[in-house]
């Protein structure tokens, strides 16, 4: 697939990092959100910057540095952008860490100098309000519990109900000087949510089971209307984890780990989207009676199981069934890393909305952290099929089903 390279590696060493992606429907748009950073190291992380891009026109405005985003003597880290189709509001949640301080140094004491904050804009990107730091107000006294945490990254999501959802993770402290030198802790995935359009906020149960980390969510929906939120998150384990909740992200049932969608060591952040199966596609013949409705969710991280590299994106039908991922297919050849995925509904004239989606992610010919780029693509044929800014054919007994 073609791509587009939105934000590039600086000769004095400032290096782009932590893509994230908002399609807006309204304005036919896209927000390209991501860190600006001195260096590569997460120590070294400065600013939230963001790029504008009007997707029929294959057009991206000038970067801009989100002001606002930040607190005095903090680091801005992981945006998570989320848009409310109820209001109008488009949030951008954001960590603030101390300083330079490492996220290893607040694991090994158990203190944590990390905040959580939002900026907000009610005309599409084009304008953002001063920062809001939640900390104390939605996580309280709960912050003792955890060394650190932080937040997905990439994009949010609103369900059906209205309910905002915004993924994260903590590391919580399971022993506070364990044999006299350091925290021992445990990461686990969970989601801040909102039922009152972003001016009250809660945080639901962290997952339980296998260790998770970075982490993203997409609403399965059934024919009743109600949905299973559906979790895909980074582990350490050599595979990804999984997770369902089936009370809109504030209990999660055990994580599973999922062997088909595999880590490299230590694990990199993936991204997962999706949308309801589109209602003139026939369903998968082989599918057990007792699973959901079909929802596309398409899942982006690198293929090889050793390093960083060969972006790919899977298809699943059912991703309850953690063996229901088919894939990879590899988007970009090369050192990659981080990306965000974003689903997109493209009407066409004469014939249903056709599903595609878009991929921000960071990839390079030296390293995966060169630049961070930009492509849209259509699973068909077996291979994703890039799309172009004129017309295109969506034949649906063509698209894969597993």
């Amino acid at each position: 697939a073609s791509r587009s390279a939105l934000f590039r590696k600086e000769a004095n060493g400032v290096t782009y990092r932590v893509p994230a992606l908002l399609y807006l429907s309204l304005s036919n748009s896209f927000l390209a959100f991501c860190e600006e950073r001195l260096s590569p190291s997460d120590a070294q992380a400065h600013l939230l910057v963001m790029r504008k891009g009007t997707f029929y026109r294959n057009y991206w405005e000038d970067m801009i540095v989100l002001g606002t985003a930040q607190l005095t003597g903090h680091r801005s880290m992981n945006p998570c952008p989320l848009y409310d189709e109820f209001t109008g509001t488009l949030f951008l949640f954001f960590i603030a860490v101390l300083g330079h301080t490492s996220e290893s140094y607040q694991l090994v004491t158990g203190k944590n100098v990390t905040r959580l904050c939002f900026i907000s804009s009610n005309d599409q990107g084009n304008t953002w309000s001063p920062a809001t730091d939640l900390t104390k107000r939605v996580i309280g006294d709960t912050i003792k519990d955890w060394a650190t945490f932080a937040l997905g990254p990439g994009h949010g999501i609103q369900l059906k109900s209205g309910r905002l959802l915004v993924p994260a993770y903590a590391y919580h402290i399971d022993c506070k000087e364990c044999f006299g030198q350091m925290c021992l802790t445990t990461p686990h995935a969970f989601c801040f949510h909102s039922d009152t359009h972003g001016r009250t906020w809660r945080f639901g149960e962290a997952v339980p089971g296998p260790e998770s980390v970075e982490c993203q969510m997409v609403s399965v929906d059934q024919e009743d209307g109600t949905n299973v939120l559906y979790c895909n998150a980074r582990s350490p384990l050599g595979c990804r984890v999984q997770a369902l909740s089936l009370d809109d992200g504030a209990v999660f049932q055990d994580g599973q780990l999922v062997q088909r969608l595999t880590e490299p060591r230590n694990g990199c952040h993936g991204s997962v989207s999706g949308d309801s199966f589109p209602p003139t596609a026939p369903p998968s013949p082989s599918s057990p009676q007792n699973f959901l409705t079909p929802t596309w969710v398409v899942y982006s991280h690198p293929t090889w199981t050793n390093v960083r590299k060969d972006l790919g994106v899977y298809l699943s039908l059912f991703p309850r069934d953690p063996d229901s991922w088919s894939g990879p297919w590899v988007i970009y050849e090369g050192p990659s890393a981080y990306s965000d995925l974003a689903y997109l509904e493209l009407p066409s004239a004469g014939a249903p909305s056709a599903v595609a989606f878009a991929c921000l992610f960071e990839c390079g010919t030296s390293t995966a952290y060169d630049e961070i780029s930009f492509t849209s693509l259509l699973l068909q044929e077996n291979n994703p099929a890039e799309i172009g800014n004129v017309n295109y054919n969506v034949d649906y007994d063509s698209w894969i089903f597993l």
